[in-house]
């Protein structure tokens, strides 16, 4: 029975970041999570994963691609007609770039990044809204999209190029802003959060044998504003470790 259990939606919950976010957020009994992966039969891998691990929650998978319109819209009437509500939605699914020019890049970045969260705050704010809590949207981003640290000639992250990635994300920011100016007065929080250089699936370089912080350590963060213990970070650009990061 779910019915006095949080509900959370997660997108990208297959592997990576997604999956420990879910991972952490089983470990209280009273959750259940929906499990968002494009792939169906990798959404179900990842579900007897975790349920082979003890949790004490409970999960299922939705089949969800956040760059296609018809993809998210169908997952928010399954969501809506099973469950009536949501409690918070973890925006994580992303992209790095792909395979060809920059430009073919950054129209996938975009969609995936940027539109994919947009979508999923248009069809799934209705149902979150009927929470039994205080209804939370977190949005999973990169300080690769903050403008103020690529303008700093002494950040040694500007290294790095990968414009698709870092417009997308940027454009992703704007969007969490966007819902953050909308939604705070109905009593949403909305949180736009970086965890840094974490170990995922994002790209070939995000291992801990080249630095990366392991996945569980990047995510607790998340956590922590699931349980409304960051509500003061409702609203701002927060990456992990910095307290106060520019847009």
């Amino acid at each position: 029975m779910t019915d006095n259990k949080t509900l959370v939606f997660i997108t990208g919950g297959n592997s990576g970041i997604g999956l420990e976010t879910a991972r952490q957020v089983l470990a209280d009994a009273s959750t259940h999570v929906l499990l968002g992966s494009r792939s169906l039969e990798k959404g179900q891998q990842a579900v007897e994963q975790l349920q082979s691990q003890q949790i004490s929650g409970t999960v299922e998978v939705v089949q969800v691609d956040v760059s296609d319109e018809a993809s998210v819209s169908a997952a928010a009437k399954t969501v809506e007609s099973k469950y009536g509500r949501l409690d918070a939605l973890v925006n994580n699914a992303g992209i790095a770039g792909g395979d060809g020019t920059t430009a073919t890049q950054m129209t996938a970045c975009l969609q995936t990044n940027a539109v994919g969260a947009y979508l999923m705050g248009e069809y799934f704010v209705p149902i979150l809204k009927k929470s039994i809590g205080t209804p939370r949207i977190i949005n999973v981003t990169s300080g690769a999209g903050s403008i103020g640290n690529r303008l700093d000639r002494s950040q040694a992250t500007n290294a790095i190029k990968a414009i698709p990635y870092r417009v997308s994300k940027a454009a992703m920011n704007m969007v969490a802003a966007c819902q953050w100016f909308e939604l705070a007065t109905e009593g949403f929080k909305v949180f736009i959060y970086g965890p840094g250089f974490t170990e995922s699936n994002l790209s070939a370089m995000n291992k801990t044998a080249n630095g990366a912080k392991p996945t569980s350590e990047g995510v607790a963060p998340i956590i922590a504003m699931l349980k409304g213990e960051r509500d003061s970070d409702d609203g701002k650009f927060i990456e992990y470790g910095v307290e106060s990061f520019p847009w």
